[in-house]
């Protein structure tokens, strides 16, 4: 098995027809947990979204290999059922739709993409059950609709839920730190820090210090204007935090 996951190189990437991101080059072995500071407009939103495929942003240029895949030739749905998820910085409410029933869809279209059998009643629901202990969820809230009337705690405690669900191999968090208080960051980390493994690696983007001291990163990135102009260790968070992204 090739140890590397995801391998980007000369990426390229506009908006509107406004290029964001201006040449990236990125390795992602497996088992790695690679993070990703910049100050507001550098791409980093912008680098979460290509990966993942969301509509309205253009590969302008560049390759993104994932797992031996060319990934801009997979649909989104393609790409999470390859093993890619995306915890958004601002989740969406879907109301009328409950977490029970939008997380069996969302489980059994992975199963099916893998050609596996769907999981009977009883199996789904001891797993959502034992994934929902994890970030400390309650019970009741699998009746409730998809992060309708959901705190911010609540709605990226639910985010980090679905990715335990869907067990990905790569997991992309953009800024889930956002709007979290102590208590509902410690949870959410210890949900990410608990489904990785030697196997699964994820990108963190976030601003600040705080949520690399609960998610220890392996490798750090500093993004500014569409382009990686630093690489290293936990250091580059500590030069971060006491001179700012001017240093760079």
């Amino acid at each position: 098995m090739n140890d590397i996951l995801l391998e980007i190189k000369g990426l390229h990437a506009s908006v509107e027809g406004k290029e964001i991101l201006r040449g990236i080059d990125l390795v992602i072995r497996r088992g790695e947990i690679h993070a990703v500071m910049g100050p507001n407009g550098a791409g980093k939103s912008t680098l979460s979204a290509v990966l993942a495929g969301k509509p309205g942003y253009e590969v302008t240029s560049g390759e993104i290999v994932f797992d031996g895949k060319d990934l801009l030739e997979l649909s989104p749905e393609e790409r999470s059922w390859a093993g890619i998820f995306l915890s958004f910085q601002y989740p969406i409410e879907i109301p009328g739709v409950t977490i029970t029933n939008f997380m069996k869809a969302a489980v059994d279209a992975h199963r099916k993409a893998k050609g596996e059998e769907p999981l009977s009643a009883g199996g789904f629901l001891r797993l959502m059950k034992e994934k929902m202990a994890l970030v400390q969820m309650k019970g009741e809230f699998a009746k409730r609709d998809v992060n309708a009337g959901f705190s911010g705690g609540e709605k990226k405690r639910c985010e980090i839920f679905q990715m335990a669900m869907l067990d990905p191999v790569l997991s992309i968090l953009d800024e889930t730190d956002s709007g979290l208080d102590v208590d509902a960051l410690r949870i959410v980390s210890d949900g990410v820090n608990a489904l990785h493994t030697p196997e699964k690696s994820a990108i963190v983007i976030t601003h600040y210090k705080r949520l690399l001291d609960y998610i220890v990163p392996d490798v750090v990135h500093v993004l500014k204007a569409g382009k990686i102009v630093a690489t290293g260790g936990r250091e580059l968070v500590e030069i971060i935090e006491n001179e700012g992204y001017d240093k760079f």
